[in-house]
């Protein structure tokens, strides 16, 4: 027997506890943390660029880039600066996802190695940035839920687990040769 309700009524109508309700729980659960992780990164990434938000700048964050031990310390900056922002305001939308979130990931290890030896817990500890490379692993691992750019992408909407994989790797890879420049 159907029901006498047409096919939008019966999707604002989801029982409470049914596999389609925690659906819409795990699409809201990575809507948040998507949100919470490529906003701060990308007003992270643009106190870098631009010094908005009370950042250094370019020159400021070139200059310690440099005393890091990274050559061409402005360059660095640059490029952790766009990996920042860009990949962040990927986070938020939604679009590309997995490449976002290694960007993000790729940086952040550079993060962990140039803080490490501090302990753990703040203000010289590393627990932020561990957070913030394991919530972008995360979402590069289980995709942007519906609510995001990707989900009307044909080639994205179906988030596939390699897609994650394949784009951790990349931003492993490429946090692994810049580190490998790094005196």
């Amino acid at each position: 027997m159907t029901s006498p309700l047409d096919a939008s009524a019966r999707h604002r109508l989801v029982p409470h506890g049914s596999p389609q309700a925690s659906l819409y729980g795990y699409d809201v659960g990575l809507l948040v943390l998507r949100l919470a992780l490529g906003l701060t990164m990308a007003v992270h990434g643009s106190q870098k660029l631009f010094g908005w938000f009370g950042g250094p700048g370019l020159d400021a964050t070139g200059k310690a880039f440099a005393l890091s031990g990274y050559p061409s310390g402005k360059t660095m900056a640059v490029i952790a600066g766009l990996s920042e922002t860009l990949g962040g305001l990927g986070l938020v939308l939604g679009l590309l996802t997995p490449l976002a979130a290694a960007a993000i990931f790729g940086t952040m290890i550079n993060a962990l190695a140039v803080r490490w030896g501090g302990g753990f817990f703040a203000p010289e500890g590393v627990e932020y940035e561990l957070l913030l490379t394991a919530s972008a692993a995360a979402l590069a691992l289980t995709g942007p839920g519906r609510y995001a750019v990707d989900h009307f992408l044909p080639v994205l909407r179906a988030h596939r687990l390699v897609y994650g994989v394949v784009a951790l790797v990349i931003g492993a890879v490429a946090a692994g040769v810049v580190l490998l420049l790094r005196n």
